[in-house]
């Protein structure tokens, strides 16, 4: 649940902060982390670290992979969500 907590969440951005997605996604670093590494290896994501004035930070973004992935998977929730409403009429 959590990388599709942190993909829901950057569908709707070019790029955001760890501790924004963290917040957001009500994730703890560690289980954000682990996440954000199981998405970058499968190719969904990316990982940018940097510094504000003396400060370091991490910046994650979907790939285009990964907005590809996560509509694909949006697809498909909704397409078992309609063949249950089909069911019960």
């Amino acid at each position: 649940m959590p990388r599709l907590k942190a993909a829901a969440f950057l569908a709707g951005c070019a790029e955001a902060d760890f501790g924004a997605v963290t917040e957001a996604c009500e994730l703890t670093p560690p289980t954000l982390s682990k996440a954000a590494t199981a998405l970058e290896a499968a190719g969904y994501l990316r990982i940018r670290k940097g510094h504000v004035g003396r400060r370091p930070r991490t910046w994650l973004s979907l790939t285009t992979r990964g907005r590809c992935a996560f509509k694909a998977h949006l697809a498909a929730l909704a397409a078992l969500t309609e063949q249950g409403r089909a069911h019960d009429a």
